[in-house]
């Protein structure tokens, strides 16, 4: 018998995983800085270009756009933007448009983490007009994908696995977040929720390195301090911990609302390419600004990234009847202006809409019930978090954000009852989030739980045939034909016997195709099962998991696999093929769907069983 695969120490294996591991975290810190860079370059961008258009003016801090001096002439702004970005999506690169995570994650899914060059350039320019021309974005979209088309093009300069390219591009696009709110931890769980779809010390380190680093940057050239200052704020508990719930309700309502708004609105945009008269898809960011600029007009807060709208609602500065306003048309100019596939970001301005709803309803439960004394700051914080982690299917990470801007540890009870609330909702009312609806319109299915595989926690000792069935490796090939056509269950149990020699030491294996393909190459002398079998054998052990196991079976294109002792590759000791490996797979399933009798109705049907006695 020749083993094909000698029994390698495992350790050296993982001495070259941790060896790429620390290779991987070198670049994720250039990565981070990097994106650091990119995001501080494209906040700068977009104030000069808001300055200039707004305020005919050059500076590099973002201007309060509600107080421009263009009056009526800020309807045709955002239409001047429109058709400089569709003329860059339609003569530069389509994958400008949107909001950029759900970009990233079809590179991710699609395209083995592989982002076209020139997105890292167009994206960011793209989004510096659209928002500087009045877009009612966030920057931080765009620098999500820019990180990540940083990080990708890494991983295609140097030799990688698709699997290290894809860490790379969430490398970038955590620190690109990380660098625009200086939330590192948060943009870390969004990369983990959102791109690499693992929690794996593989990628859970080199993020942390990523947003590290990014956020260190981000310390240097625009503060210490959050996106979003706030004062101190009561959170009301544990008295006010009901009303939170009833936000969560809201939210939750109102992400479903939002996104389903949202791709009504973009397929109402996908029908004028059909008109009579159809209409390039190039024009149609400017339709989009031209509904932006009406708005805008009725309520000129809706223009531009809105952080400084946000920071007034976290610290209690605007009326009811504005909160009210804000909900309602920054909703209508996100939905019109986005979905006319124009390129910019979604955080900022939902995170806008679900401040303002928290900060309505703590008013509004205020002036019916006077002795509540809502915080109307706590519940714009929890509103904040609890609709945009609905809409997006990323609850824990936006209630890790929340916490990271106001850094008060009384928030974390609100933001994770209201959160989940709203993530309930969510789940309920909505098959896809606002990131995986245009995936799945287009084939693409995203996975949204983690939970541990099951091959790699059941090693092969538990679901083995610890009875295998072995042959003489003297035995004919036509002696063994009768027994399989007999129907001998010494044979038949499985497609394939082990051969084992005089001293009962296994040698090879032979399957029902080898039988059949004996009798068909030597029909005229006879043959031994050692001569028509296999004696080049692919072995596992009993402590590997099943996943080791099967990727054996897979990289060797075979159906099963010999389990012998580590210290003698002789000693048979059990048989694994495809149906124990799906075994642990059926148990899984079984652990979540079957009922389990309970002890109360184990007792009725034991009191049940003596009174039929009696």
């Amino acid at each position: 018998m020749k083993i094909k695969d000698p029994n390698i120490p495992a350790t050296a294996s993982k001495s070259t995983e941790n060896s790429r591991m620390l290779f991987m975290s070198l670049l994720a810190s250039i990565i981070g800085i990097a994106a650091g860079f990119t995001a501080y370059g494209l906040y700068t961008l977009i104030a000069i270009v808001s300055n200039l258009v707004f305020f005919h003016r050059v500076s590099i801090e973002i201007p309060k756009l509600q107080s421009h001096i263009l009056g009526y002439w800020v309807v045709i702004v955002p239409v001047l933007g429109g058709i400089i970005v569709g003329l860059m999506a339609k003569y530069g690169s389509s994958k400008i448009k949107g909001h950029g995570i759900p970009e990233a994650m079809e590179a991710v899914l699609t395209n083995r983490s592989r982002i076209d060059p020139k997105v890292a350039i167009l994206k960011p320019l793209s989004a510096a007009i659209a928002i500087g021309t009045g877009g009612p974005f966030g920057a931080e979209g765009p620098i999500i994908q820019t990180g990540g088309a940083l990080g990708s093009l890494v991983g295609q300069f140097i030799h990688t696995t698709a699997a290290e390219r894809k860490i790379l591009l969430a490398c970038g696009a955590a620190a690109g977040m990380a660098a625009t709110f200086s939330t590192p931890i948060a943009a870390v769980i969004l990369a983990i929720e959102l791109l690499v779809f693992e929690f794996k010390a593989r990628s859970f380190i080199p993020l942390v390195i990523a947003t590290t680093t990014a956020t260190a940057v981000h310390f240097q050239f625009m503060g210490r301090g959050p996106m979003f200052n706030m004062g101190e704020v009561d959170f009301g508990i544990p008295n006010s911990l009901p009303m939170f719930i009833v936000l969560g309700l809201l939210c939750g309502l109102a992400a479903v609302v939002f996104t389903n708004a949202f791709y009504w609105i973009e397929d109402q945009f996908e029908r004028l390419s059909k008109l009579r008269i159809p209409i390039d898809e190039m024009w149609w960011p400017a339709i989009g600004g031209l509904g932006l600029g009406v708005i805008a007009l009725a309520l000129p807060r809706v223009l531009g990234v809105g952080y400084d709208t946000i920071s007034d609602i976290l610290n209690e500065r605007l009326t009811l009847v504005v909160l009210l306003a804000i909900v309602l048309l920054k909703s209508l100019a996100l939905i019109v202006s986005l979905g006319s596939g124009t390129s910019g970001g979604l955080l900022a301005p939902m995170f806008m809409v679900g401040a303002a709803l928290g900060g309505s309803f703590a008013l509004i439960m205020n002036s019916l019930f006077p002795g509540l004394h809502l915080s109307l700051s706590a519940f714009a914080l929890v509103g904040m978090a609890a609709m945009f982690g609905a809409a997006s299917r990323a609850t824990f990470t936006f209630i890790i954000f929340a916490f990271e801007i106001v850094r008060d540890y009384n928030a974390i009870l609100p933001l994770m009852l209201g959160c989940v609330i709203a993530d309930a909702v969510g789940l309920l009312l909505m098959k896809n989030s606002i990131m995986t609806e245009k995936l799945a319109r287009r084939g693409l299915r995203v996975h949204g739980d983690y939970e541990a595989d099951i091959l790699q926690q059941t090693t092969v000792v538990k679901v083995m045939d610890k009875e295998p069935q072995t042959i003489p490796s003297s035995l004919p090939v036509s002696v063994l034909a009768d027994r399989i056509v007999r129907g001998d269950p010494s044979v038949t149990k499985h497609k394939a016997v082990f051969m084992q020699n005089e001293n009962e030491e296994l040698v090879g294996i032979i399957t029902q195709g080898d039988v059949l393909r004996s009798g068909e190459l030597h029909s005229e002398y006879p043959v031994t099962v050692s001569e028509a079998g296999n004696t080049i054998l692919i072995l596992t052990y009993p402590d590997e998991t099943l996943h080791e196991a099967s990727t054996k079976m897979l990289q060797n294109n075979i159906g099963r696999l010999p389990v012998v002792e580590r210290s003698n590759p002789t000693k048979l000791i059990g048989y694994l093929g495809r149906t124990e490996v799906l075994g642990a797979r059926m148990h899984r399933i079984k652990e979540e769907e079957v009922l389990e009798q309970g002890w109360i109705r184990h007792a009725i049907r034991l009191t049940k069983i003596e009174r039929e006695k009696s």
